[in-house]
């Protein structure tokens, strides 16, 4: 594997410095309303791990890949 340049963006796992590939949409409820979205990037290797860590606590929202999620984040900002 090839190792990211700083424009790449890296996976959120500790000590992980893989391109990311997906994204983890979340938010706290007791913290954030219920429109707020936090992202976690991950990728493939870590996305279950990470998933499961957000998702147990009722955190998790969205997972969508990489290029999804700018193309939503593009569309938004028309």
């Amino acid at each position: 594997m090839n190792a990211p340049d700083d424009e790449t963006p890296i996976c959120s796992a500790k000590d992980c410095r893989a391109p990311a590939v997906w994204v983890l949409a979340w938010n706290n409820p007791k913290l954030h309303t219920p429109e707020r979205r936090k992202t976690w990037l991950a990728c493939d290797e870590h996305r279950e791990h990470l998933s499961s860590f957000l998702g147990m606590r009722g955190f998790l929202k969205d997972v969508v890949t990489l290029p999804e999620w700018q193309e939503r984040e593009s569309a938004a900002d028309r």
